[in-house]
């Protein structure tokens, strides 16, 4: 942990980077400053990432002050961390550097965003003062959404300087910081570069349609959805020539990247034409003149045509399995194969080069490039000594770490009860435990290390320490269906006898989507008003039990708590969420409310806040009918989903471990608290709210808050239980509903809401 505290930031710089970085910053609650040459183009910076959700709050931009670096470079003065965000020309930066060590207090911390220029060459005309207070700290864009951080210290680095920034960023800023070696591209755009260079290489070479290119290269293997090509338009296909040129520009002559074209003809050809991705109105994908269908860039014409769907006898033979396509003798296996071996071959021969060992390079391609496995995780799930075997037997190199990698069985392996990776060290290769950075609890190293307290089908009691239990669910989407409502009850309420504070809290994707639509909609559509009755009964049974519990708990909500994910966070004594959750009573998309005293237990909040009783209702009702989820945190808040003493981590991996340390100052002086009375207010202003927000959405929305309305209506002031009891009645009546009905139905058969 760094002593140096960072409240005031400088970024320099105000383009998409520059900006999205002090954007990012200000989220994190810091003071900043954005310099541009020009203060107009500063300001505008700061507009641009309003407009393309760079704050996670609009009135964050008010804690940025923008100037221009001629006039204004006084205001680096009191800065504690000054990031240079300029264009990668080594005679602009080293100029703005000389200008900031004469105005910057001796403490101040100078990092530069550069993914291209090494840093001795940044240093070389600098003290060695300077030298000490200067790395690089590499974002990714868009820095508030991309979590890598690669990190590059020199050899005149302070320890201190190096372990500030680290921390900071991983703390403040959420993001996974990777150390990397002084290297061009360091980890992510050394190989995700070469990655698409390759791919388009390899398409162009075997005219392989665009679309099956990217299906090849997509879901089996764990890459996103974009494949080669969509990622090239989102990129820019303008800028990924420059990447590449930049890479073989300094590295050696024997790199594998100085035998992919930079800009091949057809690339050439594109540019020339304006075809320069998304921003340029089209790439290899556009929107047809009529914007009502979309096209395809033919790799051998050059033209465009309808896009298709993927055709590919290798693909659909695969069914999925990432080695059989690599093998698959037909088109798509061949392009696969081409790739891959290319590729992952590369990362292979780079270690120790740009980092010490693979699961730093693993970890960099997860939250660099959107991943689901790093190069080395992929060559295990593929087989290690298939792997080698296959390139021997095509005559390519097999580099040391992989022929080590196939004679041990892979890169990782679980011994004792830890995951280790292979490393290289002094004349040996040889495995190493990969331990979590302190502060973190990861599940899945509970998982490795020993069994839960207590387990179900559908949720498992971990002992994390220090006296405290962690509920983890892990059915399908983290739904509640049945099973896991029964589990939430029996778990809590063994918890209370082992523990002295429970936490809440997973691991995935999402937090939970809710309850399990797919039995609701099998009693409805069979009229089982009994069953139905019962089903949300029991929920609500199961939610008491943390409501009521004689020990603190505390819900570590991340991604999407949605619908009864949302009401089993709102039923916790208090919350812990990343700030990036996505939470909300989503159940009018399904046509239904929400049946978890998700209704009563945002009203109590809204009146904590608000002390209104019809301000209170009708806030309730312009978040729950629209089925309103929170853009951050930040919003969650707003929205009353938070409480002010709620927190907020900005790092998802720190959210356990955060939500515990929540718990622990809990327990000492924890009472369970007493349920509320809520004040509900007269009925005419809630049906003329209703009114007004039926006419901008869909025809049964109109009945959905007429029930929520009457929820909420009064006037009367109930217990808790009398506002849910009203809120069991309308779910159970919505549930029935055909309309209702055939909302459940569309989502649950094509992952889209129905708007009837």
């Amino acid at each position: 942990m760094s002593d140096v505290i960072i409240r005031k930031a400088a970024v320099i710089g105000a383009g998409t980077m520059g900006s999205g970085i002090a954007a990012h910053l200000a989220n994190a609650g810091l003071e900043v400053v954005l310099l541009d040459l020009d203060t107009a183009f500063a300001q505008g910076g700061v507009e641009r990432q309003l407009k393309a959700g760079g704050f996670m709050m609009p009135e964050f931009a008010q804690r940025i002050a923008t100037g221009s670096t001629g006039a204004d470079i006084g205001l680096l003065s009191d800065c504690d961390w000054i990031i240079e965000a300029v264009a990668e020309r080594l005679d602009i930066k080293h100029a703005l550097f000389a200008a900031i060590d004469k105005v910057r207090k001796p403490t101040a911390i100078v990092s530069s965003n550069t993914s291209t220029i090494p840093l001795h060459d940044l240093l070389q005309p600098f003290s060695d003062e300077f030298a000490g207070h200067f790395l690089i700290a590499h974002f990714f864009n868009p820095p508030r959404h991309m979590r890598l951080l690669e990190l590059v210290s020199g050899p005149r680095t302070l320890a201190s300087t190096t372990t500030a920034i680290r921390d900071f960023c991983d703390e403040r800023l959420g993001k996974g910081v990777v150390p990397c070696k002084d290297t061009p591209g360091f980890i992510g755009n050394r190989i995700g570069c070469y990655w698409l260079a390759v791919g388009l290489d390899e398409a162009i070479k075997a005219g392989i349609a665009v679309e099956v290119a990217d299906a090849v290269i997509g879901k089996v293997f764990g890459f996103p959805k974009t494949g080669i090509f969509g990622l090239y338009d989102l990129i820019g296909n303008d800028l990924m020539p420059n990447l590449i040129r930049s890479l073989q520009h300094t590295l050696p002559t024997t790199d594998a990247v100085q035998a992919t074209p930079a800009e091949p003809p057809l690339l050439a050809d594109m540019l020339a034409r304006g075809l320069t991705g998304r921003k340029g109105g089209g790439g290899f994908y556009r929107r047809s003149k009529d914007r009502k269908s979309s096209e395809t860039l033919d790799l051998v014409s050059g033209e465009f045509r309808p896009t298709a769907p993927p055709a590919c006898e290798s693909l659909a033979q695969a069914k999925g399995d990432a080695r059989a396509l690599l093998a698959h003798p037909a088109a798509g296996g061949r392009y696969a194969w081409a790739v891959l071996s290319r590729t992952l071959t590369y990362a292979a021969a780079l270690v120790p080069e740009i980092a010490d060992s693979p699961d730093l390079v693993d970890e960099a391609m997860r939250l660099g490039y959107g991943w689901k496995y790093g190069p080395f995780e992929l060559i295990d799930r593929i087989g290690a000594a298939w792997f080698a075997q296959t390139l021997e037997e095509n005559a390519a190199v097999v580099p040391p770490l992989l022929a080590a990698a196939a004679a041990k069985g892979g890169f990782y392996r679980t011994h004792e009860g830890r995951r280790e990776v292979l490393v290289p060290g002094q004349g040996a290769i040889d495995y190493a435990p990969i331990a979590d950075p302190a502060g973190v609890i990861s599940i899945e190293t509970l998982r490795l290390a020993g069994k839960p307290v207590e387990e179900t089908s559908a949720a498992s009691l971990w002992d994390i320490g220090d006296g405290v239990g962690l509920l983890e669910f892990h059915s399908k989407m983290n739904s509640f269906s049945a099973e896991l409502i029964a589990s939430v009850d029996q778990l809590v309420a063994l918890a209370q006898t082992h523990f002295k504070a429970l936490v809440i809290g997973n691991e995935g994707p999402v937090f939970s989507a809710g309850a399990d639509l797919a039995g609701v909609l099998r009693m409805a559509q069979a009229g089982d008003r009994d069953g139905l009755a019962a089903f949300i009964q029991a929920g609500l049974t199961a939610f008491n039990t943390l409501r009521d519990a004689s020990i603190p708990v505390v819900g570590a909500g991340f991604g999407a708590a949605l619908g009864g994910g949302c009401e089993v966070l709102l039923h916790c004594h208090a919350i812990v969420a990343h700030a990036e959750i996505g939470i909300g009573l989503v159940e009018p998309r399904v046509g239904l409310l929400p049946g978890w005293a998700g209704l009563t237990q945002l009203l109590v909040r809204l009146q904590e806040r608000d002390g209104d009783a019809q301000r209170s209702a009708l806030a309730a009702l312009r978040i729950v009918l629209p089925a309103q989820t929170s853009t951050s945190a930040f919003d969650a808040r707003a929205k009353g989903f938070l409480r002010e003493s709620d927190g907020i981590t900005m790092n998802r991996e720190r959210l356990i471990a955060d939500a515990k340390a929540r718990a622990l100052t809990m327990v000492p002086d924890f009472t369970t608290p007493p349920r509320a009375m809520v004040n509900l207010p007269e009925p005419a202003a809630l049906q003329t709210e209703v009114t007004a927000l039926a006419a901008t959405l869909a025809p049964h929305d109109a009945v959905i808050g007429t029930a929520i309305a009457g929820v909420l209506a009064g006037p009367a002031i109930l217990t808790e239980e009398e506002v849910t009891a009203r809120a069991l009645d309308a779910f159970v009546a919505l549930a029935l509903h055909p309309a209702s009905q055939a909302r459940i139905d569309a989502l649950l058969r094509t992952g889209k809401p129905l708007r009837n």
